[in-house]
């Protein structure tokens, strides 16, 4: 009998090393659970960063892509400027040349003055439409001088051809009038660049234009390029640096090529 007590002394002190054991093992799992769980978050918002820089990287690409393809363009439009425009110097070189022969070529002047007015003629009124009864006089101007020796006029269609390659290397800026479709007439700052680019941008930016020369017409323009409008405009100016302008073009390629092979053309800087 004495021993009993004994028994059921040590019996209850096992029950707590096991209850003690039990609680101990549910607080480790506990534990483990919340770092499983610390993990998983930190797995997943790692993944987000991942896929953010994915699409970022993804999106450089294409961007990247799409300027390559608009610098080669612009490299062949300017290496078939190029030709043409050394074309053009040549023909030059060979017009000064008969008129320090003029006694020997005397009875073609005429024939070489009225070609070099019609082609100078056809050229402004098939290009980009900036300034052109300004251009259009000078022909006008040459072709007038009637009392003038033939020499004379010639000369003054050559200084008419030279201006005409200027227009070609730079890029200008100016304000004008502008007739929309419905017949209303308003001030807006025109903005050339060579001969591959002609558009036009309000006072207030909020309507501008890019002149299409396969439709013959005004194209709008959206915000963002009404921006790069802007910017080409203080870059004329001298307001601001050059820098690399993201505009649709007024021409193609394939339309330019088209018109340099009926045409002299001019390289754009």
């Amino acid at each position: 009998m004495l021993n009993r007590p004994f028994f059921v002394l040590r019996g209850c002190c096992l029950a707590c090393v096991l209850v003690s054991g039990t609680l101990m093992a549910s607080d480790e799992t506990a534990g483990q659970a919340a770092q499983s769980v610390e993990a998983q978050q930190t797995q997943a918002a790692l993944q987000q960063q991942i896929d953010a820089a994915d699409e970022e990287t993804r999106e450089a690409l294409e961007e990247l892509r799409r300027l390559e393809r608009e610098t080669r363009q612009m490299d062949a439009t300017n290496a078939s400027l190029s030709v043409r425009l050394a074309e053009e110097a040549e023909r030059q070189q060979r017009l000064n040349t008969a008129l320090d022969t003029l006694e020997e070529t005397r009875a073609a002047l005429p024939l070489i003055e009225q070609d070099m007015q019609e082609q100078l003629t056809r050229w402004i009124e098939r290009d980009l439409p900036f300034l052109r009864d300004e251009r259009l006089a000078r022909v006008t101007t040459s072709e007038g001088q009637q009392g003038e020796d033939t020499v004379e006029r010639i000369n003054s269609l050559l200084e008419a051809w030279r201006a005409e390659l200027d227009y070609g290397r730079e890029i200008d800026n100016w304000r004008g009038r502008l007739q929309s479709a419905e017949g209303s007439v308003h001030e807006v700052d025109y903005l050339r660049v060579g001969r591959i680019g002609f558009y036009y941008l309000t006072p207030d930016a909020r309507e501008g234009g890019v002149w299409d020369a396969a439709s013959n017409e005004w194209q709008p323009l959206d915000e963002r390029a009404r921006r790069e409008v802007r910017n080409g405009l203080r870059i004329a100016a001298d307001q601001r640096t050059p820098d690399l302008l993201r505009l649709p073009l007024s021409i193609t390629v394939s339309e330019q090529s088209f018109q340099n092979n009926r045409e002299v053309s001019h390289e754009p800087e």
